[in-house]
């Protein structure tokens, strides 16, 4: 004889929380009432009621107490009520019905539609529909989905029953995206329930016999058998052992169990029992072997054993005050204080958890004096964390951590819960003056020391930060083409130029190339920080130089200064410079002439500085226009003697 006993049967986390709810009430109030059954399950009701809590299916005539709502959930319109008449309430709703609730609640305020997948008269779905006004369209069946008419809307958000079967509930999306509709889809099937059927998928197609334990009203032990007597005929649905008949079984037999999440353990466990009993003593009347194990060893055997020092995996129940509750699968659910959750202290459970979550954790103790089993968290991030960093530091590989303080000397990172101290000298390649800009951010960096025996971990950027901007300097001197125009930032300003940067690398631009008119100063005309747009006169690999300039050879003015400046003509200009041979007179931005010595006055001229001053406008007549060497000859003198004569001759007239 074999038993397969699925690890999932019985109370999932949601029922277990709705039940411990209801009795942890009886111990501080009198009046006590569920609104409609708890859960679905009538020896579990009955309980309840020996000990003083009534079902009510309406609060007409509860004057006083405290109503505990049903872990199928209810709509908003009971809160609401419960509230008006000054009663208690307790919430046992199931936190991933409780999920469904805000999905709904929150579409419906946003006017969207909403479809539920599921059965109209089962009382989660009801509870559901009252989140929406009880205006949502339900569908239960394939065939529904099929006949559906046209409706008077094409976008609908769709929940899903916690207990609905998972591949009937794809099947039915995409029938009803095959007829146009335009979907929000939430998956909201409960993680435990599709974990349950997957299990009774396994077990019933491996056994001759299958049992499924639970109450007839129960939903989800209803999809149970259904699923299971596709693969196992000789299903047997009972909701206690009084419904079983045990002569029906043989020592040779395959037999599976599994029960659904409404079904009590003593119940469970009854069922085995007393088949453990009936079934030993066929073996014995047989001649059966003494080493055949009962099946209530099988079944213990199927449980989960915990050792301190174990790392297993858990779904989350609760987290209450920041500590966490985690189902094990064992005999007693884990606890995880606050203080064993995370490294980073600024790390909340109940900001990055919440109930039905699968996490991994460590087993500190089994036992911790009140029965529940002590767990860690932060203790699997110290081993993760520790691996990461050793593999890291052995293979040379980058790393990410957190920054999480700025301390004397260097930055605290953090990963995976390990600390790692990263020096100033060694958190860029160059000077940083406040440290306190990297706080709160991830950081990469190589793991420079390691001292596992004194946990000294030492992390560093700058050779990194170093090789990075030489990849960037090759990629960039590849792409680099002389004449073409490239954006930057200005990253420095000197009394010469300005150093752009170009994604890495920078590029110089000389106060010669920064505007075709006369400059003093960079300053004039760029300011750090700015983006430019400059052309690319040289590029040199080999010494790492990248040339630029701000001067649109489009406007460059010497391409039209042969027309605007005949010889001969006439002009007006200011003197810009002085020279022993001369002065230079700017005629417009970009474009100054040379006024000779012996070009300034009709008489003998020492020093240019005698007869003019820097600044001075004047008039001058053109000599000679060089366009390609940019050069214009000037004279003031003959300007002058021109401008006589046309005064002479207008007085002769």
């Amino acid at each position: 004889m074999e038993l397969l006993v699925a690890k999932s049967a019985g109370f999932c986390f949601g029922v277990s929380r709705a039940i411990d709810t209801a009795y942890h009430e009886i111990e501080k109030n009198k009046k006590i009432y569920t609104y409609g059954p708890l859960i679905h399950n009538k020896q579990v009701t009955a309980d309840l009621k020996k000990k003083g809590i009534d079902v009510i299916e309406s609060l007409e005539g509860v004057e006083e107490g405290t109503i505990i709502i049903r872990s199928h959930g209810v709509g908003k319109t009971l809160y609401d009520a419960i509230e008006k008449k000054g009663l208690k309430v307790v919430d046992g709703t199931c936190p991933f019905v409780k999920r469904i609730h805000n999905i709904v609640e929150k579409a419906f305020e946003q006017k969207k539609q909403i479809m539920i997948i599921g059965s109209a008269v089962h009382p989660e779905v009801q509870g559901i529909n009252g989140w929406c006004d009880n205006s949502a369209v339900i569908l239960e069946e394939i065939e529904q989905a099929e006949d559906l008419t046209a409706l008077e809307n094409k976008k609908y958000t769709v929940v899903v029953q916690t207990t609905f079967r998972k591949s009937k509930f794809e099947h039915m999306i995409k029938i009803l995206q095959k007829k146009g509709l335009e979907l929000e889809v939430f998956d909201t099937i409960c993680s435990a329930t599709e974990q349950r059927q997957q299990e009774a998928v396994l077990i019933s197609q491996k056994v001759d016999k299958m049992i499924v334990i639970g109450d007839k009203n129960s939903s989800n032990t209803q999809k149970l058998v259904e699923i299971c007597k596709k693969n196992c005929q000789k299903t047997y649905y009972i909701e206690t052992i009084c419904d079983l008949v045990l002569n029906i079984f043989s020592k040779n037999d395959k037999i599976g169990i599994t029960a659904g999440a409404s079904t009590p353990p003593a119940i469970i466990k009854e069922v085995i029992g007393t088949m453990s009993e009936a079934l030993n003593d066929a073996v014995q009347n047989n001649g059966g072997s003494e080493g055949e194990l009962t099946f209530e060893q099988m079944l213990n055997e199927s449980l989960t054993t915990l050792h301190t020092g174990d790392v297993v995996k858990g779904t989350v129940i609760s987290i209450s005050n920041e500590e966490v509750s985690v189902n094990l699968n064992y005999k007693s659910d884990g606890i995880i204080p606050k203080g064993e959750f995370s490294r980073d202290a600024n790390v909340l459970p109940s900001k990055v958890l919440q109930p039905g979550d699968e996490i991994e954790v460590f087993v500190v103790r089994v036992n911790d004096g009140d029965g529940n089993v002590l767990l860690s968290r932060k203790r699997i991030e110290d081993q993760k964390g520790m691996e990461e960093i050793e593999a890291a530091y052995n293979n040379k590989e980058v790393i990410t951590g957190k920054v999480t303080d700025v301390v004397k000397g260097g930055l605290i990172t953090v990963v995976n819960g390990v600390r790692v101290f990263i020096p100033s000298s060694q958190v860029s390649n160059r000077f940083i003056e406040d440290l306190n800009v990297f706080k709160g951010q991830d950081l990469e960096f190589n793991i420079i020391e390691l001292d596992k025996v004194k946990r000294r971990i030492i992390g560093g950027r700058k050779a990194l930060i170093e090789k990075e901007l030489l990849e960037k300097k090759a990629a960039l001197f590849e792409k680099l083409e002389v004449g073409s125009k490239i954006k930057g930032t200005v990253s420095r300003i000197t009394d010469f130029g300005a150093f752009v940067d170009l994604g890495g690398v920078d590029g110089l631009i000389h106060i010669s190339e920064m505007s075709w008119g006369r400059i003093t100063n960079p300053k004039e005309v760029l300011k750090e920080g700015q983006e430019v747009e400059a052309i690319i006169l040289d590029v040199d690999k080999e010494k790492g130089k990248i040339s630029l300039s701000l001067k649109d050879s489009s406007q460059n003015p010497w391409t039209l200064a042969v027309e605007k400046y005949p010889v001969g003509s006439i002009t007006e200009g200011k003197v810009v410079r002085m020279v022993p041979f001369g002065a230079f007179v700017e005629l417009e931005a970009g474009v100054d002439g040379l006024v000779h010595i012996s070009q300034i006055a009709n008489k003998h001229v020492v020093k240019p500085e005698d007869e003019l001053k820097v600044g001075q406008m004047i008039k001058v007549k053109v000599l000679e226009v060089n366009a390609e060497q940019k050069k214009i000859s000037l004279s003031k003198r003959q300007a002058e003697e021109n401008t006589e004569a046309v005064t002479e001759e207008a007085a002769a007239e």
